[in-house]
C-alpha cells in the first residue's frame, strides 16, 4: 500500500478504500491470550498491524532499570503524587522489576510491538464510522486511543527491513515475551475433555465441544435462555447424551412445567406428579431428607415457609421457628396439623401466623397434611409440578429439593439433577441460601446440578446467587433479551458477545440454538445441535409450551454455523484461554 494521499486529516486513501487508523498510547493492564479475535469479529472492515521486533538483552535491562528508577524517584518526591498516579507508579515499578528479573535468568526476552488498528471504508467517512465502532469496544476494554491527526500515512506505511521505523506516538510498546504473545489473533480455543460428553459446535469452524463435568472441580452447569431459546430441548440432549455415556448415571429432574415426562417414561424412568388432586403426597416436614437431624430440618423448614408466607413479620419467624424446633424435639415423623398444634400454644402472640398455617389444615395445601405416600425410586425421575399453583411453586421447588438432596447421598455412583426454573429458588433468602449449599456440596456426592432458567439477572441481585453462578463449573448463556449490565461485568463479556447474545439465533429460526459457553476464561460461541436420531426422538418424548420446547435441528441442520456477524466489533473481554499482563514499562 505505497503512494497514499491522505484522504482526510484523519484517514488515508489505499488501493482499496480509505483507511482511518487509530493507535494506542496505553494499553489495559490484562488482556487474555487470543483477544484480537475475538476484537475484530472476523469483519472485512476492520484489521489490526503488528510488528515486533526483539530487543538486546543489556540495553532491555538498563532500559527497566531506568523505567523503576523514575518511578521510585516520583513515588518519593517532596510533592506526594495523587492516589491513582501512585498506584499506577507502583505498578510500573514493580512491572520493570519483575520483568527485569526474568530477562536476566533468560526466561522471557524484551520485544517492539508496534500496533496499529484501522477501519476500512469506501470513502473516508464509511471509514471514520467503522473507526467509532472499533474506538467504543477498545475503549470498554480498557485500551488508552488516539487517533492520528496527520498522521494517517505514517501510522499504516508497512514496515521496514532492519531497525523499527518512526511512527506516531502510541505505535510502539515495549513488552515481554507472555505480553507479545496475548497480541497474537492464533489461539485454539477448542475443548475436548477425554470421557466427556457433546455440547455442541463451535460457531467458528463446526469443531465439537466436548466437555466431562466428572473430572471438574465442581460437577454442576447452568443454562440461560430466554423463552424459546431451546433451555430444556439442550437439557434432555446433555442427560441423554451423559446416560449413554454413563449407564449407571441416576438422573432426577424438578419439572415445574412439565415438560420432561415424555422423555423420562421413554427411558423407562418415573413421573411423580404433586399437586392438588394428584393423589400423591411429599411431606415437607419429613426428616429423612435432613437424615434424621429435627435441628437441621427445622432450619430448613421454617426457610421454606417464609419462602411460601413471604409477609411473615421477625416476631412470627421466631414463633415459627420455637414451634419447630418443638416439633422436632419429639420422635416420629411430624405434620401440618401438629405444627399448627404448636403454633396454638402461643395463639395470643401470632393470630396472623395461625391463619397463615391454617392453609395446611383446610385450605388449598390441606392435600399435604399427612405422612409421605409416595417414594423417589424411578430413574429417570421426573417431579412434575404442574398441579400446584404458580404462587406457590417456590415452596414446592425447595421441599423437593431438598428430598431429592437426601436420594443423592444416600445412593451410589454418578447423579445428575435437573432443576429447571431454577429463578424461583433464588427469589427468597432461604431457598437462595439451600440452593447455593446444595451446589457446593453435591459434589462430593458424585453429582452434578443443571440449574435452568430465563436469566441470570435474577441470581446476581444477591450476594448468594452469585455465589451460586461462581460455582458452576460450564455456563452455557443462550439468547438473553437484554444481556443486563450486571450479567455483562459477571461474565466479562465483551461489547460483541453481549450484543450478539441479544440476538443470538433461536431453533424455530436456525434450527440449532446458538449460545455463549463460559468454561474457565474460554467464551467459546456453539451451536447446541442434535443428531438426526435425538432430534426425532427428543421432538416426539419433549412437551409443553411449544415456544419453550422448540428443538434445535437434525444432523445436518448446522450447515452455515458463523461466529459474530462480520462488522460487529469483538472486544474480546474474558474470552480465551488465559491471561497475560500487557502493560510493561515502556
Amino acid at each position: 500500500m505505497t503512494d497514499r494521499a491522505p484522504a482526510s486529516p484523519r484517514a488515508v486513501r489505499g488501493p482499496r478504500g480509505a483507511l482511518a487508523p487509530l493507535l494506542v498510547p496505553r494499553l489495559p493492564p490484562r488482556v487474555p491470550f487470543g483477544f484480537l479475535g475475538r476484537l475484530l469479529g472476523g469483519g472485512r472492515e476492520l484489521g489490526v498491524r503488528m510488528e515486533l521486533h526483539p530487543e538486546p538483552a543489556i540495553p532491555s535491562l538498563r532500559t527497566l532499570e531506568e523505567v523503576a528508577a523514575r518511578a521510585e524517584a516520583e513515588l518519593s518526591s517532596n510533592v506526594p503524587p495523587p492516589e491513582g498516579r501512585r498506584a499506577e507508579l507502583e505498578r510500573e515499578m514493580e512491572s520493570a522489576r519483575e520483568v527485569g528479573r526474568s530477562l536476566a535468568a533468560r526466561e522471557q526476552r524484551l520485544f517492539r510491538l508496534g500496533l496499529c488498528f484501522f477501519a476500512r471504508g469506501k470513502s473516508s467517512s464509511d471509514a471514520e464510522r467503522e473507526r467509532g465502532r472499533l474506538e467504543r469496544s477498545l475503549e470498554a476494554a480498557g485500551f488508552r486511543l488516539r487517533v492520528p491527526v496527520y498522521e494517517s500515512a505514517a501510522a499504516v506505511a508497512p514496515p521496514t527491513a532492519g531497525l523499527p521505523a518512526h511512527r506516531p506516538e502510541g505505535y510502539w510498546h515495549l513488552l515481554p515475551s507472555d505480553s507479545a504473545a496475548a497480541f497474537f489473533p492464533f489461539v485454539d480455543e477448542t475443548v475436548l475433555e477425554p470421557g466427556g460428553v457433546l455440547l455442541g459446535l463451535a460457531l467458528e469452524d463446526a469443531a465439537p465441544v466436548v466437555l466431562n463435568r466428572w473430572t471438574q472441580a465442581s460437577h454442576s452447569w447452568g443454562l440461560f435462555g430466554t423463552t424459546g431459546s431451546g433451555k430444556s430441548f439442550a437439557a434432555a440432549l446433555l442427560a441423554s447424551r451423559e446416560r449413554w455415556m454413563h449407564p449407571r448415571l441416576s438422573i432426577a429432574v424438578l419439572d415445574p412445567l412439565g415438560e420432561f415426562g415424555g422423555w423420562a417414561r421413554s427411558l423407562g424412568g418415573d413421573v411423580l406428579s404433586l399437586g392438588s388432586g394428584a393423589g400423591a403426597r411429599l411431606n415437607p416436614l419429613d426428616p429423612a431428607s435432613s437424615r434424621g437431624s429435627g435441628t437441621e430440618k427445622a432450619a430448613r423448614a421454617g426457610a421454606l415457609l417464609a419462602a411460601l408466607f413471604p409477609s411473615l413479620r421477625d416476631e412470627e419467624s421466631a414463633l415459627l421457628d420455637r414451634a419447630l424446633q418443638r416439633l422436632y424435639d419429639r420422635t416420629g415423623t411430624p405434620t401440618f396439623s401438629e405444627l399448627i398444634g404448636e403454633a396454638e400454644r402461643e395463639e395470643s402472640r401470632a393470630p396472623r401466623l395461625l391463619g397463615l398455617l391454617e392453609t395446611f389444615r383446610s385450605g388449598s395445601l390441606r392435600y399435604l397434611d399427612g405422612p409421605t405416600t409416595v417414594s423417589l425410586g424411578g430413574n429417570p425421575l421426573v417431579v412434575d409440578l404442574t398441579g400446584v399453583a404458580p404462587e406457590q411453586r417456590a415452596f414446592h421447588l425447595g421441599y423437593t429439593l431438598d428430598a431429592l438432596a437426601s436420594r443423592l447421598a444416600e445412593r451410589s455412583g454418578p447423579q445428575l439433577l435437573i432443576v429447571d426454573e431454577a429463578h424461583l429458588l433464588a427469589g427468597h433468602p432461604g431457598t437462595a441460601s439451600f440452593l447455593d449449599g446444595l451446589v457446593r456440596r453435591v459434589r462430593h456426592d458424585t453429582a452434578g446440578l443443571l440449574l435452568l432458567s430465563q436469566s441470570p439477572d435474577d441470581f446476581l441481585r444477591t450476594p448468594t446467587g452469585r455465589s451460586t453462578l461462581r460455582n458452576l463449573r460450564a455456563t452455557v448463556l443462550l439468547r438473553l433479551n437484554p444481556v443486563s449490565p450486571e450479567a455483562r461485568a459477571f461474565y466479562a463479556l465483551s461489547s460483541a458477545e453481549a450484543e450478539w447474545l441479544a440476538r443470538a439465533r433461536l431453533p424455530r429460526e436456525a434450527g440449532y440454538s446458538e449460545g455463549l459457553l463460559r468454561f474457565g476464561p474460554a467464551h467459546l460461541p456453539i451451536a447446541v445441535v442434535a443428531s438426526t436420531p435425538e432430534y426425532e426422538w427428543l421432538s416426539s418424548a419433549l412437551v409443553g409450551p411449544a415456544t419453550e420446547a422448540d428443538p434445535p435441528g437434525g444432523a445436518g441442520r448446522g450447515a452455515g454455523l458463523s461466529p459474530f456477524p462480520a462488522g460487529d466489533e469483538g472486544d474480546g473481554d474474558g474470552s480465551g484461554r488465559g491471561g497475560a499482563d500487557p502493560a510493561a514499562p515502556a
